[in-house]
């Protein structure tokens, strides 16, 4: 497997080794051992899997005061996934990283806690799967509004023609409302 590191301490993409032919292929989406090797070292206690229509925007979300890690990969389809990283003490404090994740080019992003996490469906459908560090607790979700401008995220809107939010997305507020509530 690949391990590439982004501007955002760590943030990973990982390339897992794809074994394939006429007949699909094989690839290991979780193995301890090597994912420990790269500093994932997990535990993970929760897998989720979200399955969206084209234009879905999911996020951005996080958990507060118990933050999760995410592993996420796409099964089917392909999104335009983003990570904002919101530990206030982080020297990339509000900078973003967008990356496209696919059934196709197999990468997956590891998302350290203390990240807020969203995805803009790119295709008709698409089933976004993800490893949490951690149990969700309603109590703790929170959510920062994908279009603040003080984070800038350069959303490949014109792929999809806009974003289609719950109301809890469309309500959500900027980062430094959202951190001024914890």
């Amino acid at each position: 497997m690949k391990i590439s590191a982004t501007h955002i301490e760590g943030v990973l993409v990982i390339e897992p080794k794809v074994f394939g032919d006429e007949r699909g292929f094989f690839m290991e989406a979780w193995r301890a051992d090597a994912f420990a090797e790269t500093g994932i070292p997990g535990p993970f206690v929760q897998d989720n899997h979200s399955h969206s229509a084209l234009g879905v925007l999911r996020g951005l979300h996080f958990q507060a005061p118990r933050a999760q890690g995410k592993l996420v990969r796409v099964a089917g389809g392909a999104v335009f996934d983003v990570v904002v990283d919101i530990r206030a003490d982080s020297p990339t404090f509000a900078a973003w990283f967008g990356i496209e994740l696919s059934a196709e080019n197999h990468l997956m992003l590891w998302a350290p806690p203390g990240m807020a996490h969203g995805f803009l469906t790119l295709t008709e459908r698409a089933d976004f799967l993800y490893k949490c560090t951690d149990y969700y607790v309603q109590g703790d979700e929170r959510a920062v509004c994908w279009d603040d401008p003080a984070i800038g995220i350069a959303w490949p809107l014109e792929r999809v023609g806009g974003p289609q939010l719950s109301a809890r997305d469309a309500a959500a507020p900027t980062l430094a409302a959202a951190l001024a509530s914890l």
